[in-house]
Formats: structure tokens, C-alpha cells, sequence
């Protein structure tokens, strides 16, 4: 590994330049970035894949809906589509991608729309017969051609941007530097032991500037559901004990959701594939081949909520539908200053838009 990341470095060096002189373009105002009379709030990363993004975007959904009318504006990764779609119940995970998919599924009411130019997406959503009051960019911290007004920046606890580098000798996008134009910063995955001295140590590294608010938080886990029958459930805590699992995962990191199960089942199997992977026919035969493997009964298949919309309305459907396929769905929750973290964007969403454009 170490090698690799000195043969590659020359490359990330490269890479980090263009990087910092595009960013310098737009701080400069060479190059432009357009604002809209909406309130925008943008969920990135500085790193590529694995940071628990997709599930903060979820509980900023679930924290708005109810009060206020929002929609998602997302690239669609790996999709099989090109341009501007607005999500509908027919909708699959080649249509949109399957992170928007998720929000769709568990959000019906919910405007989900993707677009990789994210300036004419967002023209598409105001021109709505009832646009929203706010809209969460999903993923678009280095799409800059869009001036996202309140900018949230997602960093895994074990794999803090401080220690990475470049793409491709590391995961970083962009330099460390881009912090800065986060206005709130989260560190995710946070493991539960993690004590309050190590929690200053993080905070002492990361260096927060004034206008920045650092949050910390972790990963909860629901009872495991059925593929095909959602209203089926498995205890995690009190019943998982009896099973044996066949876990496969297509995501950026699933280390803290093995770690998880293996703690509770009897015995686990991890068969990882890559992040965003389109299952075939030979990946759902190698599942059913590692699962009858297994000897005895009370053995089930376990996937990830991200992975199960990749198979939702495809070809694999009615072939997924004949295993004994498990969902475990998963939500963040904050180690502290949960209402500081709910106030501040709500406070944001109510501001008047001229008022905050005016004087701000």
C-alpha cells in the first residue's frame, strides 16, 4: 500500500493542482457561481465514497418535511439516464441512482430530481408548479458552478481528511484546504466508546475556524426487514443470535455494519463488491452458492438499504425475491448538541431570503 501511494503520488500532486487552481478561478471570481432565490444546503465530502453521507442527507429530510417544502437535487451516480429527471414511483436505481431511489422509496411525497449540472437542475425545480422553500444538494461541495448558501462537510472518524491525500495516491477530491468553505463540519461514524479526551483531540486537530460548527455522530442500526416483505422483521438485538448471515455490500465502506453484525450474529460471511456495483446474475448465484454452503438452517442474506434499490426494478428482482434477502436499514444519530445541530438549519430555512441577501 505504501508503495503504491509513492508511485502514485506524482499523479496526486498533479491533480491537486488543477484542483486548486479551479478553486482559486472561483474564489477569484474568474470563474462564476450562480445563486438562486432559494435556500439551498449542500451535503459533501472531501473524500470519495464511505463517509456516511447518504444517511445525513436523510435526517435533514426528516428534519424539514414536515414544516417546510423541500426537494433533493442529486448527480444520480452511475446512472443509465442523462439530464434533468424528476423521481416518480416507476423510478429505478438505473434511472436516477440508487442513493436518490432511497430517498424516493422511504420519502414518496418527497421531490427527488437529479442532474449533473446542478445550476439546471435547480432551474428545473424552481420552475415547478409549487417549488420548494429549500433544496438539499446532495453531494455538490465541489460542483461550484452552484453557490450553495449553507455548505455541510461529511468526515469519516476513522478516516479523518487530515490524514488522506490526493486522488489517486489517497481519497481526497480536492485539498484539505477546501475545508474552509464548509460552514458546518460533521464527523461521521463517531465509534460509540470514543471518549471526551479523544473527542477534544479531534476538535484540537481539525482547527474549526470561527464561523465553523463542528458535530459528531454515529451510526444506528433498525431491525433487520425483508426484501420482498418489508413488515417482515428480524430483532437485531434479541433475535439475531439464532441466524447465520451471508452479507454482500456494494458501498464505500462497510466495515462498521460488519463489525455490527458480527456482534450479535452467530456467524457472518462478507462478500464485498465494489461501491455503486450493478449486480448480475453471477454476483445473486455466487450469494445462493456462499449461503448454501452454509449447513443447517436459520441462514439468511443481509444487504444494505443503498444496495437493495439496485435491485428493486430490475432484472434481478424476481431472482432476489427467492432468497431469504434482509434489509438492514441504518439513520445517524448526534453524539451531543443534536438541537444546536436541528436549530441552526431550521433557523437558516426560516430566514427571509431578501432580508438574508440584503444585509447578510
Amino acid at each position: 500500500m505504501l508503495l503504491k501511494k509513492i508511485l502514485l503520488f506524482p499523479f496526486a500532486v498533479i491533480y491537486g493542482i488543477i484542483t486548486s487552481l479551479r478553486n482559486l478561478f472561483y474564489d477569484w471570481k474568474i470563474l462564476k457561481s450562480k445563486s438562486f432565490d432559494v435556500h439551498t444546503i449542500c451535503v459533501g465530502n472531501l473524500a470519495v465514497g464511505g463517509t456516511g453521507k447518504t444517511p445525513h442527507v436523510e435526517y435533514l429530510i426528516k428534519l424539514l418535511q414536515n414544516d417546510f417544502k423541500i426537494a433533493t437535487l442529486s448527480r444520480g451516480y452511475k446512472r443509465k439516464t442523462s439530464g434533468f429527471i424528476h423521481a416518480d414511483a416507476n423510478s429505478t436505481a438505473l434511472d436516477i441512482g440508487d442513493e436518490p431511489l432511497q430517498y424516493k422509496t422511504k420519502n414518496p411525497n418527497l421531490d427527488v430530481c437529479v442532474d449533473a449540472n446542478r445550476v439546471n437542475g435547480v432551474k428545473k425545480i424552481l420552475a415547478f408548479p409549487e417549488p420548494p422553500k429549500v433544496i438539499i444538494l446532495d453531494d455538490a461541495f465541489q460542483h461550484r458552478a452552484l453557490n450553495s448558501e449553507l455548505k455541510i462537510v461529511v468526515s469519516e472518524y476513522s478516516n479523518l481528511f487530515l490524514n488522506d491525500c490526493m486522488m489517486p495516491a489517497g481519497t481526497l477530491r480536492e485539498s484539505k484546504a477546501g475545508i474552509k468553505r464548509a460552514d458546518i463540519i460533521i464527523i461521521s461514524k463517531t465509534p460509540d466508546k470514543t471518549t471526551a479526551i479523544e473527542i477534544r483531540n479531534v476538535i484540537k486537530d481539525l482547527k474549526p475556524l470561527a464561523h465553523q460548527q463542528l458535530f459528531f455522530t454515529w451510526l444506528k442500526y433498525g431491525e433487520l426487514s425483508g426484501f420482498q416483505n418489508p413488515s417482515e422483521t428480524i430483532d437485531t438485538l434479541n433475535d439475531l443470535f439464532r441466524y447465520r448471515l451471508v452479507v454482500f455490500t456494494g458501498i464505500g465502506n462497510p466495515s462498521p455494519m460488519v463489525t455490527y453484525l458480527k456482534e450479535y450474529a452467530s456467524e457472518v460471511k462478507h462478500i464485498q463488491f465494489p461501491d455503486h456495483h450493478q449486480f448480475n446474475i453471477q454476483d445473486i448465484a455466487n450469494i445462493r452458492a456462499e449461503l448454501d454452503a452454509i449447513e443447517g438452517g436459520n441462514k439468511i442474506v443481509v444487504t444494505t438499504e443503498k444496495d437493495a434499490m439496485r435491485l428493486k426494478g430490475s432484472d434481478l428482482q424476481d431472482i432476489a425475491n427467492t432468497l431469504p434477502l434482509y434489509v438492514l436499514p441504518i439513520e445517524v444519530d448526534f453524539k451531543d448538541k443534536t438541537q444546536e445541530f436541528n436549530e441552526t438549519i431550521i433557523n437558516y430555512v426560516r430566514t427571509n431570503k431578501f432580508y438574508h441577501k440584503k444585509y447578510s
